[in-house]
């Protein structure tokens, strides 16, 4: 399956002209503190460029990143892309080994940090790095490098004999390399040992541009964006920022850990017309803002009125547009899949959001399709230049790996053979992801290949499925389905600002949750009597799955006959978790 080519322009030249025809306009503000126009963007990445130049930084060279969102961070990032070196974004909540680790394994020649980064480190653990420079001013913190210490000490005078009139539009021109080479070294977070470079060409980023420059039509020069998920992360970095620089757009970078509070009075002084985030922050402002107020007994009673739900419903949809800025367009949700309750209710409303789904591996994206169109439990479609293929014989029924070729994938992982053979077999990106594909070509990830737990009677059971479930319990912020010594455990961290603000104690907290855990090992078996089987389904054997009422595959238990049919619902949640047996 694959959606149609498009031209990709190169994401240098893409800068640059976007830069040339917003001048004059706001490119970036931290917020709460600077602001830079885009000539002021121009302007500092041409003096870095000329830093580079004299610090004898060839093209190809690694420039690693690590620090909080901020426009120096995006400057620098830009600048080391466009001049032809490397970026290696890091994020900067890695301990200090890791940063090290990376420093060494991608061969950085020159580190940008933040004063608290650059505390936690030992420079001399990473004896190729031969020059560190402060972020947020682009001062020395050290150097070995006599060019770089004289190149730094006299930059605005090197800047000046350059441009001896003025810097102008008219001098801002970027390298533009071979489409298949390496332009970023991304490394994963990895949940074990050290996390794996990702190896993305500028032909894998220019395509992920390229294809929002079209799809994402609706979002344009002026218009403000916000960026508050880690740049060091390619959601960010592409979908967050380098689409919106694209455009013209005023981008608003938060510079703080984006807690609920501080989002939300970003939302309200900034005004998004887009808003990229992870299901968890959407997710935590609807049960916090929004859910409390539906279960009033008064709100509750109004609810069953014919027609004035309508009202009352579309009275929430403006208040919640509102909160979000009152100019927002779409909300892109991306990461995980969003929780069915949540994304149930935002239906309802007709709020304005979509899933999409990419890794890092694809710069990110694999697949998108706007609020307008996009299905209940999808995350769209395969984006432009991008062909997929579900490693199963029935994809609409059957659930299997996801297979991805085409512009957007990654070259492989950095001096990682043996992973990037494993990744890349036959000319196809093994991601690792089980999903559905429907006859329109929406896909539905169903979970994660390596995290699968066989049940004791065979089945599949997918923890992401679970978590799901758990998330939308009471004060449950996160949680996490393991195995451990043949059972199926979830550690929970309960939402402690939501149960503390509502006047909870600790002990109230843990009743809670005891009294979550006993919720959902009641509701994990249900009892049917006299149950209909759809006609193609037979019963063969016990832990066979089967389709019911059209609703979803489950697991029978041992004791079930076929007019008693007990399903176990916590490991059938969805009907992709294993094929019917006929």
């Amino acid at each position: 399956m694959i959606k149609k080519k498009i031209i990709m322009q190169h994401i240098n030249e893409i800068l640059q002209n976007s830069i040339k025809k917003n001048w004059e306009e706001l490119a970036f503000t931290d917020f709460g503190g600077m602001s830079l126009q885009y000539r002021d963007v121009a302007r500092k990445v041409a003096k870095l460029h000329l830093l580079f130049e004299h610090a004898g930084i060839a093209e190809g060279d690694k420039i690693a990143l690590c620090g909080k969102n901020c426009t120096q961070w995006a400057v620098a990032f830009i600048a080391g892309m466009t001049y032809g070196a490397v970026p290696v974004p890091i994020l900067h909540e890695f301990k200090a080994d890791s940063i090290h680790h990376i420093l060494n394994h991608s061969d950085a020649r020159i580190l940008f940090c933040d004063t608290t980064v650059w505390g936690q480190i030992d420079i001399a653990n990473a004896p190729k790095v031969e020059a560190a420079f402060n972020i947020a001013d682009y001062s020395l913190f050290e150097s070995n490098n006599e060019k770089i210490i004289y190149a730094r000490a006299r930059l605005n005078e090197i800047f000046g004999q350059r441009y001896p009139e003025r810097f102008t539009a008219d001098d801002v021109v970027y390298k533009t390399p071979d489409m298949d080479r390496l332009a970023i070294i991304n490394y994963t977070s990895g949940s074990t040992g050290f996390s794996k470079g990702v190896m993305v060409p500028y032909r894998a980023i220019s395509s992920n541009i390229a294809f929002a420059l079209t799809k994402l039509s609706w979002l344009g020069p002026g218009h403000d964006t916000i960026c508050m998920l880690p740049l060091a992360h390619m959601f960010g970095l592409s979908i967050e920022m380098l689409h919106p620089l694209s455009k013209g757009c005023h981008l608003h970078f938060l510079t703080r850990v984006p807690s609920p509070k501080i989002i939300m009075d970003a939302f309200a002084k900034t005004h998004p017309r887009l808003i990229v985030t992870v299901p968890l922050v959407l997710e935590k402002i609807i049960k916090t803002k929004v859910f409390p107020l539906l279960d009033k007994p008064v709100m509750k009673l109004l609810m069953t009125v014919p027609f004035v739900n309508d009202r009352l419903l579309g009275k929430i949809k403006a208040k919640l547009n509102e909160a979000f800025g009152g100019e927002l367009f779409e909300i892109i949700v991306g990461g995980a899949a969003l929780n069915a309750d949540v994304e149930k209710f935002l239906r309802r409303i007709n709020f304005p959001y979509t899933v999409g789904y990419g890794m890092t591996e694809c710069a990110p994206l694999i697949s998108y399709a706007g609020h307008e169109e996009n299905r209940p439990g999808s995350c769209g479609r395969p984006t432009d230049n991008v062909e997929i293929m579900v490693d199963s014989p029935d994809p609409e029924n059957v659930a299997g790996e996801l297979l991805v070729r085409g512009a957007n994938v990654m070259l492989g992982y950095y001096k990682n053979p043996e992973e990037t053979e494993m990744a890349l077999r036959d000319g196809w990106l093994h991601t690792g992801d089980i999903c559905n594909v429907d006859s329109d070509g929406f896909i539905y990830i169903r979970g994660r290949n390596k995290n699968m737990i066989l049940g004791p009677s065979g089945q599949n059971i997918y923890p992401e499925e679970i978590e799901q479930k758990l998330n939308n319990l009471p004060y449950v912020n996160e949680s996490i389905v393991i195995e451990r010594d043949g059972k199926i455990i979830a550690l929970v961290h309960p939402d402690y600002d939501l149960a503390q603000s509502q006047g909870l104690t600790d002990d109230d907290i843990k009743k809670q949750m005891d009294d979550n855990i006993a919720a959902l090992n009641k509701d994990s078996l249900e009892v049917i009597d006299n149950a209909w089987i759809e006609p193609s389904v037979k019963l063969t054997a016990a832990g066979t799955h089967y389709q019911f009422l059209r609703v979803g595959y489950f697991v029978v238990d041992p004791d079930t006959t076929p007019d008693h049919l007990v399903f176990n619902r916590v490991v059938g949640l969805r009907d992709s978790w294993a094929k019917v047996n006929k």
